[in-house]
């Protein structure tokens, strides 16, 4: 039996009710609902993971150890939990060093028999925590447990590289203010949509509407307001900064002028935004 894994097993049966463990000086250890077979990640669920993490790496299970059920509590049926020993084989994101060997604990669905699945040399990609004793990590989510697979891989990469960018567009919580006003033609409007930053960050969305067009909109990721500013593309950080935290119709009290024609073009320019960005998909955050 691993040394570490027999350290394990010697804490009261509550402790194990965990899904990844850091330790070391009091941690507390905390449960995590066990992970369920899902669909891959979207690109909402990769920045989800990344955003949580101070690790990401491509990892090769050397060693895994199927608990007995009572020495893992609260794990769904259908599920077996794992102690894992693995090899880091890549770094793909890291806020602080890592040894070459890294130990978690996983749960993971029984095979089609209603055994536990053979992971052993299999390679993942894991979105992890790292405690104060080297080597133990916590995964940052139930599922963030990933196959290594190249495809996987390169949008992982991909993800990090735009979270770790100098440039990253700032986080966005919600909508602030809303400034619209009618221009000199009839049809003609322009509206202002200033949205709240965690990070102070000044983030606005300028509508533009002219008599035979249709609504132009584009967004703004700093003080000095752009008018040719163009829509984020889906799938970019700038996208998910606002498909996944704008509130599906526009708040009450944002508005700067209270009159009924500037809240009426004021929601129907925030739906032209709304829509414009579409749904943020998500099939496992």
């Amino acid at each position: 039996m691993p040394k570490r894994l027999f350290n394990l097993l010697a804490l009261p049966p509550l402790a194990l009710a965990v899904s990844a463990c850091i330790g070391g000086g009091g941690d507390e250890i905390r449960s995590l609902p066990p992970v369920a077979a899902g669909p891959a990640p979207t690109y909402a669920d990769f920045v989800t993971y990344g955003e949580a993490a101070d690790l990401v790496a491509v990892v090769n299970i050397a060693e895994a150890v199927a608990l007995k059920p009572e020495r893992a509590p609260n794990v769904a049926p259908g599920m077996v939990r794992f102690y894992v020993e693995g090899e880091t084989q890549r770094l793909l994101y890291s806020q602080a060093p890592v040894g070459e060997v890294l130990t978690y604990l996983v749960d993971l669905p029984l095979d089609a028999e209603g055994e536990p699945p053979k992971i052993e040399k299999a390679p993942v990609i894991v979105f992890a925590k790292v405690g104060r004793v080297p080597g133990e990590i916590q995964l940052i989510a139930p599922d963030a447990q990933l196959p290594a697979t190249p495809s996987l891989i390169e949008q992982t990469l991909a993800v990090m590289s735009q979270l770790s960018a100098a440039d990253a567009p700032p986080r966005v919580s919600g909508v602030r203010d809303v400034l619209s006003v009618p221009g000199n033609l009839a049809g003609e409007s322009e509206t202002q949509i200033f949205f709240a930053s965690p990070d102070d960050a000044t983030v606005t969305a300028t509508i533009l509407r002219r008599p035979g067009q249709q609504p132009r909109w584009g967004v703004s990721w700093s003080e000095i307001v752009d008018q040719s500013a163009a829509a984020p593309a889906n799938g970019t950080l700038e996208w998910y900064r606002l498909a996944c935290s704008l509130p599906d119709s526009l708040p009450s009290g944002v508005l700067l002028t209270e009159s009924a024609q500037d809240r009426a073009r004021a929601e129907s320019d925030y739906r032209v935004v709304r829509d414009g960005l579409g749904p943020c998909l998500r099939n496992r955050t």
